[in-house]
């Protein structure tokens, strides 16, 4: 029981993660894996690529393919939907934290 909600926090944690980086600049599966796992998340491909494509359908990231080295990758950014639930996320985290904290 209490893997499945950590699950689900560690997910939505994810997600917002996903939301801040490709708002900097343009991410890729491969590139996303290895950053999840610098902060702890360690998670495989078949859990971080149906994200990816949940968060597109959902218009939240923009996928761009390109060739690189003869393969192709796909490039995702924030859209303006995904900026604006970034910033509500941050915003309701901050104020959940600030209330923990208090």
């Amino acid at each position: 029981m209490e893997d499945k909600v950590l699950r689900k926090l560690f997910l939505g944690f994810i997600h917002i993660h996903i939301l801040h980086h490709a708002k900097e600049h343009p991410i890729f599966g491969v590139w996303m894996l290895e950053e999840l796992r610098e902060h702890g998340y360690n998670i495989s491909p078949g859990t971080l690529y149906p994200i990816l494509h949940t968060m597109e359908s959902d218009g939240l990231l923009i996928r761009e393919d390109r060739n690189v080295e003869g393969k192709i990758r796909k490039y995702y950014t924030t859209t303006e939907k995904g900026n604006m639930v970034l910033k509500e996320a941050r915003a309701k985290a901050y104020e959940l934290f600030k209330e923990v904290k208090d």
